[in-house]
């Protein structure tokens, strides 16, 4: 889904100024990256059972924040930028509408937890880490506001705070041997120091001061964002959902398998879908569907096929180094990981280019469509994992991922191909040539050379084609 940085970035024409404010906050988000990786591996090497439950409880914190935030980060932008509007009413009414939405969504997961027997313990945990997931649609509707005013800059200081002091909390109190309960309030830690930041920031600015907002502003602001914030409930509904599967059939310990592998699958396609395709190239797709439809789709085939030269070899490294990646991160005793992340490595060409399909369907204004899309894929997924998982739980989790992200790519890549030629039959071949050409490298090579050797070997056809390309534009 696009980001309010995107949207940001279309008022401005494109120069130093942006790259130093986007600078900014990519800084914070891998200073966060770290202190989370730090945090989590200590986590699963200190206790996989807890390590589980984490996950599971910061899976419920993901549905709580998308439900609460509904899509409003979108519409708030030129909301907040109109001259004649009021900044301080605009922001009291998405403000206002998170919390309801917030409240509603804590009552369901409430009702959800109860309805699910899980132990008081860990129905404690995932109450406070819920909790905490869930206040970041609040302290983002500060942060949407920090970017219209171009001060990226303190929000990323507020973010690294946070983030330090949160992370820093929950890694003392690990050391110290502390209840999973006062562990778990790390969470709170951050989202508070990120909400009040953001908060007095913003309120400290007088054009900013809130105002009580009319119902039918509500009404008009809550409508527009439903089907943006339908999309992303059915997305995140999909990709979590064998979670709760999961805890049901194979308890803790499996979810904290599963979730080893899927930590480090997924960072890979969100690195891709996050930081270039929704940073770089979605204001791209949007100015030239507005001026230059033909360009927009010489610009998209040329994307899709180099998101398919990096998706090849990032697979195959994630498929054959998962014994080594998983030992090293996580240690010895996650081996069901191992070969769940050999399964899980296929979503990578699936998330590159359905992420690609989607960002330029919402160029071209077919969001509705792609909500079908995404709605389809949903009940899939819930299908899928009703039948399979209760007969095979870890690999019906895999298979869930793998199905499901391939059946939505299917969906959104075939309405671009048809419209756009998003993949060329060229492309296509050269591509299929390589990856034949280093699978016939590596069977070769396996049984009489080092491992590593013929691992290079492997990789050396796709990145030949790339060199080629590059040396072609």
């Amino acid at each position: 889904m696009p980001s309010p940085e995107n949207h940001s970035a279309l008022r401005e024409p494109a120069g130093p100024g942006i790259l130093k404010r986007y600078a900014y906050l990519l800084s914070a988000r891998w200073v966060r990256e770290a202190f989370q990786a730090v945090f989590l591996i200590y986590l699963a090497r200190h206790s996989a059972t807890t390590y589980g439950e984490f996950m599971l409880a910061l899976a419920m914190g993901q549905i709580l924040l998308l439900v609460a935030e509904f899509g409003l980060n979108l519409p708030l932008v030129p909301m907040l930028s109109q001259k004649d509007g009021h900044p301080g009413e605009a922001l009291s009414r998405v403000s206002l509408l998170k919390t309801a939405l917030l409240l509603a969504a804590s009552l369901g997961a409430v009702g959800f937890i109860h309805w699910q027997d899980y132990a008081r313990p860990l129905q404690q945990v995932m109450l406070v880490l819920s909790a905490g997931v869930g206040l970041e649609a609040l302290a983002s509707t500060f942060f949407v506001a920090c970017q219209v005013e171009g001060r990226q800059d303190l929000e990323g200081k507020i973010k690294v705070l946070g983030a330090g002091l949160g992370y820093g909390y929950g890694l003392l109190t690990l050391i110290l041997g502390a209840a999973p309960l006062v562990v778990a309030c790390f969470k709170l830690i951050e989202t508070l120091v990120n909400l009040a930041g953001g908060a007095a920031l913003i309120f400290s600015q007088s054009r900013f001061r809130p105002r009580w907002p009319s119902l039918r502003g509500l009404g008009a602001t809550l409508q527009r964002s439903l089907v943006f914030a339908l999309m992303e409930v059915a997305a995140i509904t999909y990709n979590r959902a064998n979670i709760f599967f999961l805890q049901r059939y194979a308890g803790a310990e499996g979810v904290a398998q599963y979730s080893a592998t899927w930590l480090m699958v997924e960072g890979v396609s969100s690195l891709v879908s996050t930081l270039l395709l929704q940073s770089v190239m979605f204001p791209l797709f949007v100015r030239l569907w507005e001026v230059d439809r033909s360009r927009i789709s010489r610009l998209a085939q040329d994307t899709a096929r180099w998101l398919l030269a990096a998706a090849l070899p990032v697979m195959f490294i994630l498929f054959m180094e998962s014994d080594r990646l998983i030992t090293l991160i996580y240690g010895a005793h996650y081996q069901e990981a191992v070969w769940l992340q050999k399964y899980l490595a296929v979503t990578v060409v699936a998330a590159f280019l359905h992420n690609l399909a989607a960002l330029l369907m919402v160029s071209m204004r077919r969001e509705r469509l792609l909500l079908v899309f995404y709605l389809a894929g949903l009940i899939f997924n819930l299908l899928w994992c009703s039948l399979a998982m209760p007969v095979r739980p870890l690999l019906g989790a895999a298979l869930a991922m793998v199905l499901t992200k391939g059946v939505v790519a299917l969906m959104t890549v075939s309405y671009i191909q048809r419209r756009l030629g998003l993949i060329t039959g060229r492309s296509l071949l050269q591509l299929a040539a390589a990856a034949l050409g280093g699978v016939s490298c590596y069977l070769l090579g396996m049984n009489h050379l080092p491992r590593e050797v013929a691992e290079a070997l492997a990789l050396t056809p796709i990145l030949g084609l790339g060199w080629h390309w590059w040396r072609a534009r």
